[in-house]
């Protein structure tokens, strides 16, 4: 709660007419066992009516703690609202003062004038109850109608959403909905009672670049139809040209720069928002190259550096970064520096491409790993028999080849098979048939003692490097580990081996002595690495590796996994949804739908020359980062995915692929009616 000196700030003095909300000198303090954290210091801000403002950063920087004050819930994590003014204009013209604002006063606002979309609908929406009935709740608090009133109002949203048989939806539990139709219903319930203000907290982050696009698009129809003010709070660069207006960056709790959506991208001024930009994957960026290529990365010099995995923590402590003035801040912009940032910005490193001469791996070697005719299925019992009612066509009749030191990127969106193709390579998941060769040994025949030795020369990188780690140990022994059970090497020559593994993946060897949750995302993440590489093997499979983690650390990780396979020649087999890193890092890439390969080929020619309409769709679907080209009409998939479930003897079809280019295959068919 606001200290009752700021809670006698003059409320009285009129905000411009069109002004939704305006923030003022706020600073939000958490305490804890040692210290008090400042996690934003003296933050200004407005957003009129029908604008957009968004609020970047990476994680730690303050944004998402914004949200929550502007909304009074950062109170019930621990937080306080130090000094400040939060007004907001409610729907009937009245100016409020949230920053002293009674529970009472505030239980109006919230879902009435002021609403949020969360990150996670699945999270945010109450398992026990319908749709329908979580969103005419809101309706019937805020909007005093019935209970029929409410639910015919319920289902109007639905449909304004553009949900598809918005009726049956009305009926159904969050578990029953795909992500993309959660994240919907989470919108309706935030628009139903038509907003002055909707907070959207990276709404998008978690979603399919195709389902991430429908989002984008829906927000901004709504928008204008409502003339509500819009706060969208991201780490995505490309999104933020698609949809802002005007834009605030934010480092560790403070404004380092605020203005135009197009000058911002146009003409950064301040170091890490030219760092934010430089580590945004650019659809087309690799147009006439063959091979993949570093980013290049901009670094504040007091920036962590690559091997801490990321921004610092706001833990930093009250006055870590005192603002001061920069002086190249541009006409109708705002810029300011933390004080000891007074550096120059250097590169991190050229990022440069090997030569023109040198050829893609594929080219003049023979396979590694082939596979030919995959299929892995899932059986769905049910009754009292527990007889086979249907089945999951997860992997159907999918062939390619991985050949050593290269890169082939499995894309596609959630459902279409790519994650359960990694985990049947490893036996993982069991396959039901087609055969997994590497160096000539039949995987699928391999048992025990075998099976083991085979793990050696094929290890895994999961996306979720906390969820893979194991938390009562130190990492050091989860690196070590592999060694020891596959009697490699044990102990000093053992630790030995892990500091050079630590130092290879950019991280001192002390930290071998610490604890996962010590770590960033991104240092987890290369501890994860290390493991993957601590057997030396000959194939790794990176499934979704850098698709949780900020922009900037993304890319980092992203030139980590390059000039490893430069150095030691490993093939990655790299699985991912986002078109645009998939375009930095590959060698060639397989597009997969519903289980099957719809097209497969190297990378130039999938990007330069696209042929199945699914693999056009996907990159349509990619946010550009430049918001001059926001105007532009996209062809987006907006159809849901086909369910890959059949009944028993339902077979699906495969289309067999046709050679349209040297090693470009395509799949001649419509796919799921879409097309």
């Amino acid at each position: 709660m606001a200290d009752q000196t700021t809670r006698q700030r003059d409320t009285r003095v009129a905000m411009p007419e069109n002004r939704v909300a305006q923030v003022d000198d706020l600073t939000v303090r958490f305490a804890t066992a040692e210290r008090t954290v400042e996690a934003v210091r003296n933050l200004s801000f407005h957003v009129d009516r029908g604008e957009t403002l968004a609020i970047v950063g990476e994680s730690g920087s303050g944004k998402s703690v914004t949200s929550l004050a502007l909304m009074r819930l950062v109170e019930h994590g621990g937080g306080r609202i130090a000094s400040g003014s939060l007004r907001l204009r409610r729907r009937n013209g009245q100016v409020i003062e949230l920053a002293n604002a009674s529970q009472r006063d505030m239980r109006g606002v919230r879902g009435a004038d002021m609403a949020m979309i969360f990150q996670e609908p699945m999270t945010s929406l109450n398992p026990v109850f319908t749709a329908g009935a979580q969103i005419a709740e809101s309706i019937r608090l805020h909007q005093g109608m019935d209970g029929a009133a409410a639910r015919a109002e319920a289902l109007r949203m639905l449909e304004q959403v553009r949900i598809p048989e918005a009726r049956s939806i009305m009926d159904r539990y969050p578990h029953q909905l795909s992500g993309g139709m959660r994240q919907r219903v989470m919108i309706a319930m935030a628009l139903a009672c038509k907003p002055a203000l909707l907070i959207a907290d990276e709404p998008t982050t978690a979603l399919d670049v195709t389902i991430q696009a429908q989002i984008l698009g829906l927000i901004r129809a709504l928008q204008e139809e409502m003339q509500m003010g819009v706060i969208f709070i991201t780490h995505d660069m490309g999104v933020v040209a698609e949809v802002a207006d005007r834009v605030l960056v934010m480092y560790r709790g403070d404004k380092v720069e605020e203005g135009a959506s197009t000058q911002i991208f146009e003409a950064p001024r301040h170091r890490y928002t030219k760092a934010l930009l430089s580590a945004v994957p650019r659809l087309g960026s690799m147009r006439g190259t063959d091979l993949p290529a570093r980013f290049e990365l901009v670094r504040m010099e007091d920036a962590p550096s690559p091997a801490s995995g990321g921004v610092p923590n706001v833990a930093a402590g009250p006055g870590a970064a005192t603002a001061v003035p920069a002086v190249d801040a541009a006409p109708g912009s705002i810029a300011t520096a933390p004080a000891e940032d007074a550096g120059a910005a250097s590169p991190a490193f050229n990022g440069a491409a090997p030569g023109n001469g040198e050829q893609p791996p594929y080219l003049n070697s023979e396979p590694i790993l082939r596979v030919r005719d995959l299929v892995t299925r899932f059986d769905l019992r049910g009754g009292i028999l527990g007889r086979v009612r249907g089945r999951v066509h997860a992997v159907e009749k999918v062939s390619f080849d991985l050949h050593p030191g290269e890169t082939l990127a499995l894309v596609g969106e959630s459902g279409c098979g790519k994650s359960t193709t990694g985990r049947s390579l490893l036996r993982l998941t069991e396959s039901q048939g087609g055969t997994i060769l590497l160096e000539g040994r039949d995987i699928g025949k391999l048992k025990g003692a075998e099976l083991q030795a085979l793990r050696r020369d094929i290890q895994f990188v999961f996306q979720d490097p906390f969820a893979s780690l194991d938390p009562r140990v130190t990492v050091g022994f989860s690196i070590m580990e592999p060694l020891l059970v596959h009697g490699v090497a044990s102990g000093k020559t053992a630790e030995r081996r892990v500091a050079e593994l630590l130092e290879r993946v950019g991280l001192p060897p002390e930290m071998a002595q610490r604890y996962p949750h010590e770590f960033s995302g991104g240092q987890r993440q290369r501890i994860c690495i290390a493991r993957a590489l601590a057997l030396n093997p000959k194939v790794v499979i990176a499934d979704e590796s850098v698709s949780a983690l900020d922009v900037s650390i993304q890319a980092q990780i992203v030139n980590l996994l390059i000039e490893l396979q430069r150095d030691l020649g490993v093939a990655f087999l790299f699985i991912s949804h986002d078109m645009a890193v998939v375009e930095r890092v590959s060698h060639r890439v397989a597009v997969m739908y519903l289980g099957q390969i719809v097209e497969i080929g190297p990378r130039r020619a999938i990007f330069e020359n696209p042929q199945h309409p699914y693999t056009k769709k996907l990159m349509a679907a990619v946010p550009i980062a430049d918001p001059a080209r926001r105007h532009l009409k996209r062809t987006l998939l907006t159809e849901e995915i086909p369910s890959p479930i059949r009944k028993p003897g339902d077979e699906p079809v495969v289309a067999p692929l046709v050679e349209v280019g040297p090693g470009h295959f395509v799949a001649r068919h419509p796919v799921g009616g879409a097309y």
